[in-house]
């Protein structure tokens, strides 16, 4: 499911271990500073290009990418590759610049940056490599961009959802999942897309 966070790993991957504890630091923390965001964004995404194949489409999502909305201070990044068979060599590469894979399918990947064993830096990011036409987060973040009063019903039902389940990242997360189906599903047919089953 889109626009969640990149799942953690088992605790056997020592990645998953480190970065299970950080997230569980920071995952509730709220913060309104859009200037902060995109910078944090352009600077990484700079980066990003530097070491992913040429053609890769590199973009911000999530609730940092939407202006005017409180958001925990994590930016994501979806990065759509050419091919699926550039993913392992982008893992190696990744890897060796600090990046730690949280998870891997034939079609997609997930990386976290900025966890440590004793928390999290100064700037975190949640990197989500994909394939062209496997990017529904872009609709969302658009139609939230563009209709300000969605945006401020999707702030205060993340607010409302963080109080809720303050200590259960995978209950906030399930709960919000409704709205942001259905804002997508709008977003993609006034796009004049399909409606097909989102990932």
């Amino acid at each position: 499911m889109f626009l969640r966070d990149a799942e953690v790993a088992d605790d056997e991957n020592a990645g998953g271990y480190v970065a299970g504890r950080a997230l569980a630091a920071v995952s509730h923390r709220v913060d309104i500073s859009p200037g902060r965001w995109k910078d944090w964004y352009s600077e990484e995404a700079a980066a990003l290009k530097q070491l992913l194949p040429a053609g890769t489409k590199v973009h911000h999502i999530g609730s940092t990418a939407v202006p005017g909305i409180r958001a925990k201070p994590i930016v994501d990044i979806l990065a759509c590759l050419p091919m699926a068979a550039e993913f392992p060599a982008c893992r190696r590469v990744l890897e060796k610049t600090g990046w730690i894979c949280m998870s891997q399918s034939d079609s997609r990947m997930s990386f976290n940056k900025g966890y440590t064993d004793t928390g999290f830096a100064d700037r975190v990011f949640h990197l989500h490599l994909r394939l062209p036409g496997d990017e529904d987060e872009l609709y969302f973040r658009d139609w939230l961009t563009a209709h300000p009063e969605d945006a401020a019903l999707y702030e205060a039902l993340k607010l409302d959802l963080w109080r809720k389940h303050e200590h259960d990242r995978d209950g906030y997360t399930a709960a919000k999942t409704g709205f942001v189906e259905r804002i997508t599903k709008l977003a993609r047919e006034r796009a004049g897309l399909s409606t097909r089953d989102l990932p």
